[in-house]
């Protein structure tokens, strides 16, 4: 495949990137477009562009590859997101609604205080610059090995090139464009997802009735495990903790609700959540099957499958093995996955610092703008400086960790909010950061002394004892004079 084909394609994408920029933007430039997309989205849009930002890079490549050591148990945490996705539009979406936030964590300056707005609020924003920079690093390391390589482009290039369409489509009208570009990307996304597949069908000299029959029959077809309370896969862990993970990270989370908060009204809000929640399940069972017929094509052909699982679809689709285009459509579908979670994350942090640490409403309106604009600008500086940290380390562990501290983080949030919502005391101010900070930390200890003496491994449902634990520890240092009733 001529690499100037390559380059073309990916070139145009980025011009239709900007051309959908200028339009959203030409008249909505203020900081009211940039953090809520004038709150006039259509919801239909904002639940097909959420679709694409909660498949990452990471995901696009790694899901099909989990087929190899965890078959298509994956799918029982996706039923349990659709039930989270249904909490989040009965309680939290309501709650956001009626106090006309910007931020997701004012709700916990009026309801909790400021130490617990500033703490929450520090927490998203640590987890997501660590977790969203390294996710992108991993596609830029795809993309740079698979496909910038050809013409000698330097890493540190490819990276300033990335960060910079980032900024450049989203500085300007931030949710507003966004709430656009992630339609435009998440369709490419699923569009590609379907050509990779009808061409390994195609590779394999299938038809649609024998691409069934081989994933009906591959051993790699199992999607239950009810038996071995020991395994990470078992059924009562994967789905209620994939009932958490959507309320701690999507609806928990700055850059996920930022979205559900453009559009018009809070019945928009939650018909998006709804059918978004739905949307995830077909498309999660189609990255699975993806990975269950390149485990049975590389079978066919006695061919060595990649150590990691991650290497997988990435080998086939640069092998020459589907065809000479698949490297088009697989580049596609990696940038278009990438700029999708890492568009909204960097408007979401900008949003998250400005509001929630340096009060942007306080400030008149210009230079309230002008702030915004100086914060987008340096957190786009912080994502490069990480990404060339990870590349000067050049350790997969390391990455490995940061998304292990990142789930990690996740939980005080969730302890956080639940202490709002389900009690009515304040807690005492000068305790909160310890207690957020220790949450983890004993959950780390937990898990450590779980793997070690009693050969048990905690999976996604730590994530619930880290929200429980912060729970418990508002609750012992609560203050008993001081209730709060929070309006209905």
């Amino acid at each position: 495949m001529n690499s100037y084909i390559i380059l073309g394609v990916v070139f145009a994408y980025i011009l239709l990137l900007f051309f959908i920029s200028w339009l959203t933007g030409r008249n909505n430039s203020g900081n009211e477009a940039f953090f809520l997309g004038n709150r006039r989205s259509p919801w239909y849009i904002v639940a097909i562009g959420m679709v694409g930002s909660s498949v990452s890079g990471v995901s696009f490549v790694s899901v099909p590859g989990w087929v190899g050591t965890t078959d298509m148990t994956y799918m029982q945490i996706v039923i349990g997101f659709f039930v989270g996705y249904v909490i989040i539009a009965k309680v939290l979406l309501p709650l956001y609604y009626r106090l006309r936030l910007t931020s997701i964590y004012e709700y916990l300056e009026s309801r909790l205080g400021l130490s617990s707005y500033k703490t929450g609020a520090s927490f998203f924003i640590l987890s997501k610059l660590l977790g969203s920079a390294a996710k992108l690093y991993i596609v830029i390391v795809i993309l740079q090995n698979y496909v910038f390589s050809a013409w000698n482009i330097p890493f540190e290039v490819t990276v300033f090139i990335c960060i910079l369409v980032i900024w450049l489509y989203t500085f300007r009208s931030g949710m507003r464009t966004i709430v656009w570009t992630d339609t435009l990307q998440t369709v490419c996304l699923v569009a590609m997802l379907a050509i990779i597949i009808w061409n390994v069908k195609d590779a394999m000299h299938l038809n649609f009735k024998g691409m069934a029959n081989t994933i009906t029959e591959s051993p790699h077809f199992r999607m239950f495990e009810f038996r071995d309370w020991s395994s990470r896969q078992h059924f009562v862990k994967q789905f209620l903790s994939g009932i958490f993970i959507p309320i701690v990270m999507t609806g928990l989370d700055q850059d996920m609700m930022q979205k559900n908060l453009t559009c018009h009204n809070l019945r928009d809000a939650q018909k998006n959540m709804y059918w978004y929640g739905f949307t995830f399940i077909p498309l999660n069972f189609m990255f699975l099957c993806l990975g269950v017929m390149l485990i049975s094509f590389a079978s066919g052909l006695n061919l060595s499958l990649p150590a990691s699982g991650d290497d997988m679809l990435p080998m086939f689709c640069t092998s020459g093995l589907l065809g000479q285009s698949m490297l088009i459509f697989f580049t596609i579908g990696i940038i278009a996955a990438a700029f999708n979670s890492a568009d909204s994350a960097l408007t979401a942090i900008t949003t998250s610092f400005c509001v929630d640490i340096l009060g942007i409403k306080k400030e008149k309106i210009q230079k309230a703008e002008k702030t915004r604009f100086g914060v987008h600008i340096l957190v786009s500086i912080v994502f490069a400086v990480i990404i060339l940290l990870f590349r000067a380390l050049n350790d997969r562990s390391i990455i490995d960790a940061i998304y292990t501290l990142v789930s990690y983080t996740y939980g005080p949030l969730l302890g956080l909010f639940a202490f709002g919502l389900f009690t009515k005391y304040m807690p005492e101010n000068k305790y909160v950061p310890y207690i957020c900070l220790a949450a983890p930390a004993i959950c780390y200890g937990l898990d450590m002394y779980a793997r070690q003496s009693l050969q048990y491994q905690f999976g996604y449902e730590l994530l619930i004892i880290n929200g429980l634990i912060t729970f418990l520890g508002l609750w012992i240092f609560r203050n008993r004079k001081k209730m709060r009733i929070f309006a209905k």
